[in-house]
């Protein structure tokens, strides 16, 4: 990284001065952040003290957990600090830094999703075998690599983004993306892009091709199944699925805003912005809680 980075700044300038309509978003996003944070934590802490919990699905949905407040966190505190200020600015380390945490939000709860989606392959059509294959070690190995590549190849990227000579230094978003701070440099290394484009492929692409293909060989083994099975099967998958769904939804607006989008009004921005990370983070919870008995029965032993 450049040792000018930290004496670099760089000016947000997608919000609108504080008045009356600034001070409602920003408590709407403070109830929304509250409730992101205290969902999580409590489908965390019911999964940690329940030892019947204590199984890959559920692990795997500990750590969706733990990204979701990862993303939330990086991002929510800004937004709210930046609704009352008059300046917005930023260093550029502290934006890499930003860039690079809501990157791994994205990459590795992606990635979780592709993991959970494969459990779920396993146990519907080799239940017999299913203890066999997810195994602790098994567990620890895939989670290990969801965190491990992502990390390694975003810290790579922030790296080759630190290198390039910035000829702007505004930025029209509520918060710093990687895509933005790239466009402020005077000049875009094909290398550069080539990594970006690869980076795509391999921690969005290639997860969502994984849970396709695991829902359409689950969906193969339960059309021959009873009727029986296709109801277990289908509320066994029910909640991954709609979780899957919301959080894709939310990514693909979020990068068509981004790519495309400079010029929406000052509400619109800050929603559009805020939803990839507060409403899949804030649902997952919820969803996991409604649709899964045996979350509910936790819950409802843990009250009592």
């Amino acid at each position: 990284m450049n040792l000018s980075a930290s004496n670099t700044t760089l000016f947000l300038i997608a919000y609108g001065p504080p008045g009356p309509l600034t001070y409602g978003v920003f408590f709407l996003i403070l109830i929304l952040y509250l409730a992101t944070v205290f969902s999580n934590l409590t489908l965390m802490l019911v999964i940690y003290l329940d030892s019947t919990l204590h199984k890959p699905m559920y692990i795997f949905l500990f750590h969706l957990a733990i990204i979701g407040l990862i993303g939330s966190s990086t991002i929510c505190p800004v937004i709210l600090q930046y609704l009352l200020e008059d300046v917005k600015s930023i260093s550029l380390t502290n934006c890499l830094l930003q860039t690079f945490f809501i990157n791994v939000y994205g990459t590795c709860a992606y990635g979780i999703l592709a993991v959970m989606a494969f459990d779920r392959y396993v146990c519907i059509c080799k239940p017999l075998q299913y203890h066999s294959i997810m195994t602790p070690t098994k567990v620890k190995l895939l989670l290990g690599v969801t965190y491990f590549f992502p990390i390694c190849s975003l810290a790579v990227q922030v790296y080759l983004t630190a290198r390039l000579p910035l000829c702007k230094h505004t930025i029209n978003k509520l918060f710093c993306i990687s895509l933005a701070v790239v466009n402020l440099a005077c000049v875009k290394p094909l290398l550069d892009s080539l990594y970006f484009v690869g980076l795509f492929v391999v921690f969005c692409f290639l997860p969502l091709v994984l849970v396709i293909l695991s829902y359409i060989k689950i969906l193969t083994v339960s059309i021959k199944a009873s009727k029986t099975a296709q109801m277990k099967a289908l509320k066994t998958c029910a909640p991954h699925l709609i979780t899957f769904i919301n959080f894709s939804s939310a990514a693909l607006t979020s990068v068509i805003y981004n790519s495309f989008y400079d010029h929406l009004s000052n509400v619109g921005s800050i929603f559009i912005s805020v939803q990839f990370i507060l409403i899949p983070s804030l649902l997952h919870p919820v969803i996991y809680g409604i649709r899964t008995q045996e979350i509910r029965k936790s819950i409802s032993k843990l009250l009592r």
